[in-house]
């Protein structure tokens, strides 16, 4: 044959003639086929399908879809066909947020020293953050740079939950009192430098616990913060009249500092009528951020609730979670979002201040947010309405009749937590036989379960 083109080979019918010309329209034919078998597949590997987004970044707050592709923010719309995803799931009724960042948390965990935040003390995270929709945490100084390649070693590279670090300033990080009292351990130039070596994981320089009269700490952290290009977060430790509070607000911390545990009433947060201090509105007027930082001795309802009446509410919500604190007043990320719910804050500004708010906090912008191509990290929740209890570090109790729970949790766009199976098929529609249901394109677990089949 003229074009050495086999008919039979391309499905034309013996007989027919097998020229130049006839090639081409056949090759044309053939084109048009495969584009209509590749535009009937499916465009998106999930489709979350009728919840109420909340998206602060985008100014969302509606009834949306959300499609997944890739493990990337495919599309956000009022309406998207189901047949476009391979798999859809109804969150009719649900809210659908990024997925939430908890900027205070103590992750360090395995190193075996006991009263350690570089050990016993921190837990690790994916133990506690997808059930309750958080996917990124910040660890705050667990670790200073003598320590902190092992902790990226033990913890952070082995953890499905994304982690950042706030560097202690102090290069032995947080284990205990002897060590951070050590002024002569707060040295700028190691912090600065390993915090620009991991400058993808390392988002800022941490200040906690120090009960000296000295401002080495805070000085040393921001020198080094301003060679590394990065915000410091400070626990102002004990409070001393040598240092006050109005003087680290107003002279002492630069724009995009954070100042945590703003509602502990330690450090004179609060004046003694029981107003907030001026000098949180001052350091607010000057850029500094303030975050929750709940943990175990850090928040109570006679600061929080008359400082939130006088329009002092937190930039973000953090859990300062840990071993002392997560079996106490404060439970998780979702109570004390919580808490403020029950304070009167809206669920909207709320979700705000524990996913975009964080996320530009950090400087991680690309997540926090619903945009189209954004890392696919998402939040199903529940808000629940009822009789409930909130317990301060006190045990001093506030009512409430709001509370958020955690349907489902998808970190890259893989499902990796999901509390009443709203993916999943009743076992009785399925075959008697049935195996493993999810597919990896959407369900982190797939591959494990395809992975033990095989070996079978």
């Amino acid at each position: 044959m003229e074009s050495g083109v086999d008919p039979l080979v391309c499905g034309w019918p013996p007989g027919q003639p097998s020229g130049a010309t006839n090639i081409a329209s056949k090759l044309a034919i053939l084109s048009l086929v495969f584009i209509s078998s590749a535009t009937a597949q499916p465009t998106y590997d999930l489709l979350l399908k009728g919840g109420h987004v909340i998206d602060a970044k985008n100014k969302i707050s509606a009834v949306r879809d959300v499609a997944l592709q890739g493990g990337r923010v495919a599309e956000v719309s009022a309406r998207i066909d189901p047949a476009k995803a391979k798999k859809v799931i109804d969150v009719t009724g649900l809210y659908v947020t990024p997925g939430l960042i908890d900027i205070h948390a103590h992750t360090y965990a395995g190193t075996g020293e006991r009263r350690s935040y570089a050990g016993d003390l921190s837990i690790y995270p994916d133990g506690h953050t997808f059930r309750v929709g958080v996917t990124t945490v910040a660890d705050a100084g667990c670790a200073g740079w003598r320590n902190f390649e092992d902790f990226k070693d033990r913890v952070i590279d082995r953890s499905k939950t994304r982690i950042y670090a706030f560097l202690n300033i102090v290069g032995n990080g947080m284990r205990g009192g002897r060590y951070e009292s050590d002024l002569t351990d707060m040295e700028v130039k190691p912090a600065a430098a390993m915090a620009l070596k991991h400058k993808g994981l390392i988002v800022g320089i941490k200040t906690a616990h120090f009960p000296g009269p000295e401002w080495t700490p805070v000085d040393n952290a921001i020198a080094a913060g301003n060679i590394a290009n990065i915000p410091v977060m400070v626990d102002f430790g004990s409070d001393r009249p040598e240092r006050p509070l109005s003087e680290l607000l107003t002279k002492k911390l630069r724009p995009g500092d954070i100042y945590t545990h703003v509602y502990s009433g330690l450090r004179g947060e609060q004046t003694e009528s029981g107003h907030a201090n001026p000098a949180l509105f001052e350091g607010r007027k000057r850029g500094v951020l303030f975050d929750v930082g709940h943990g175990g001795g850090s928040f109570l309802w006679r600061v929080a609730v008359p400082l939130i009446k006088d329009g002092f509410a937190p930039d973000s919500i953090s859990t300062d979670i840990h071993n002392g604190s997560n079996n106490n007043g404060m439970k998780d990320m979702l109570n004390v979002m919580d808490k403020f719910l029950a304070m009167g804050m809206p669920v909207d500004d709320v979700i705000a201040k524990s996913t975009w708010n964080p996320a530009r906090e950090i400087r991680r912008e690309q997540l926090g947010n619903l945009s189209v191509g954004s890392p696919a990290d998402v939040a199903v929740l529940r808000l629940e309405n009822g009789n409930f209890g909130f317990v301060d570090m006190y045990g001093a109790l506030l009512k409430g009749t709001k509370k958020l729970s955690c349907e489902m949790t998808f970190r890259d766009g893989k499902l990796v937590y999901e509390l009443n199976g709203l993916s999943r098929t009743e076992w009785d529609k399925l075959p008697a036989n049935y195996r493993y249901q999810g597919d990896y394109t959407w369900d982190d677990r797939a591959r494990t379960f395809t992975s033990e089949t095989k070996k079978q």
